[in-house]
């Protein structure tokens, strides 16, 4: 069925199209063209802006899904209309385990003149409304990343995140975790929100010595996870915020008692695994989807112990459960858990809660926490379950200024004291809330916590806390 022209002379809020056209330079080769609408109208003449998928990751999410389509459009918000155009592919073909994406070290055919190919095209898919002052330059948009080369190591379906992927990736080298100039990570990522990813851990070939010729991605060498240190952008500086009641942790630990953490949203669980692995706290983890927690389990190095307690249940159910009843026993299922009450000799209440949430309704772009954990009974509940001198440590993604000001008042009309932590990926913040004013004396007793805290976690977030 042909597509009417007049079609594309309007805007027309969310409006998503694909199809397909021979390549105007090459006709046994097939198109597919996905022009996307912006869900927020503007208020002057419309912008179109264009982008080519990348050669070879047509199937990736991020470029075949009206989702990730949405995501790209929301990250250049002065954007009216967005056209993607890449190589065809077959409609509900998803990435698998099979496929092996290597990053091109040459222009395929459709890139090589694509500004001068692709621009009758491009008018064609413009409204009439950008005519107005003549003839309108229509921006080409690149999408960069890091990514040299992935391959899907596991597919499934979360009862609440839906369609979710596990992939093992090799990306250029940032000035992380150094593997001899080669850096491979391990990603968790939601078909409902394909450009963020979740989860992401170091991993390791499975290989005698350290010479890593001959390791790739999708090769003979497996791969396994190396947990001991925070690659995610905004972990490291969650667990910055330590550094506020780090005195008084450090006094539980002396008088005999281990710090204790509440993860709210485990993803991977890379977060829970370091806090109990690298800093020995007592880790209680809470999600929502028992998939996720299995693929954690299987792929991330979750492991459940004695002062490791995964929980599947509602994060803001559990907290409230917490602490009308100090145990997570009734309408949530607990694994590895003794099933006794969590009440300890501080009460069953927590050093530290850690928030990493996100909305589920991306249609006005990622952000996180979603809304329901800034009603007031959450963070009353939330500020409950923490010690005299607890802090709460949560990730925002705020998608308006309003937003985060709206995040910032609630957070204070609860909590005693605000800090916050840029993350500086123009993305994230860590804000950090305390129960109690943190007055404590340097003094010049050694803190052995404070110095293990230090050697794990970049002195640059350690010392961009600022208070709020």
């Amino acid at each position: 069925m042909a597509l009417d022209a007049s079609t594309f002379e309007t805007l027309t809020p969310s409006r998503f199209i694909s199809f397909t056209i021979p390549h105007p330079s090459c006709s046994n080769i097939l198109l597919r063209v996905a022009v996307l609408d912006s869900p927020i109208q503007p208020n002057d003449l419309p912008r179109v802006g264009a982008m080519l998928v990348p050669e070879g990751r047509e199937i990736d999410w991020i470029f075949s899904t009206e989702l990730g389509h949405l995501q790209l459009l929301l990250g250049s918000p002065e954007i009216s209309r967005l056209i993607l155009i890449g190589n065809n592919f077959k409609e509900g073909i998803l990435p698998f385990p099979s496929c092996v994406y290597h990053r091109p070290l040459e222009c395929s055919l459709h890139q090589q003149g694509f500004e001068v190919w692709s621009k009758p095209l491009l008018l064609a898919l413009s409204p009439k409304s950008l005519f107005k002052k003549g003839i309108p330059d229509i921006p080409i948009l690149s999408y960069v990343d890091n990514l040299v080369s992935s391959m899907v190591v596991h597919q499934c379906v979360g009862m609440h995140v839906g369609e979710m992927l596990v992939e093992d990736v090799e990306i250029e080298n940032g000035g992380g975790v150094l593997h001899h100039g080669r850096e491979f990570r391990r990603r968790l990522r939601f078909k409902r929100m394909p450009n963020l990813i979740q989860t992401e851990i170091c991993i390791v070939p499975v290989k005698d010595g350290d010479d890593l010729d001959g390791v790739c991605i999708g090769g003979n060498v497996g791969f396994v996870p190396d947990l001991k240190v925070l690659v995610h952008p905004y972990l490291g500086p969650m667990v910055a915020g330590l550094l506020l009641n780090g005195e008084y942790v450090a006094g539980r630990i002396q008088n005999g008692f281990k710090p204790k953490a509440l993860c709210l949203g485990v993803g991977g669980g890379a977060l829970a695994t370091f806090l109990r692995t690298q800093l020995d706290f007592e880790v209680m983890a809470v999600d929502s989807d028992r998939e996720v927690l299995r693929v954690a389990r299987e792929y991330f190095g979750l492991e459940e112990s004695k002062f490791m307690h995964v929980v599947v249940g509602d994060a803001f159910e559990s907290l409230k459960k917490i602490v009308c009843q100090g145990n997570l026993q009734d309408d949530c299922e607990v694994n590895g858990f003794s099933g006794h009450s969590v009440e300890d000799e501080v009460n069953g209440k927590f050093d530290v809660v850690m928030v990493d949430l996100d909305s589920s309704d991306i249609r006005n772009g990622v952000s996180s926490p979603p809304i329901e954990f800034v009603r007031k009974d959450v963070l009353l509940a939330a500020k409950l379950v923490l010690c005299e001198f607890g802090i709460l440590a949560i990730n925002v993604i705020p998608p308006s200024r309003y937003f985060y000001d709206n995040l910032v008042s609630h957070f204070q009309e609860v909590f005693h004291e605000l800090y916050k932590i840029d993350v500086g990926n123009c993305e994230n913040f860590v804000l950090i809330a305390t129960t109690s004013p943190l007055v404590f004396s340097a003094g010049d007793r050694v803190n052995s916590f404070l110095m293990r805290l230090k050697s794990v976690i970049p002195a640059a977030y350690l010392n961009s806390i600022t208070k709020i």
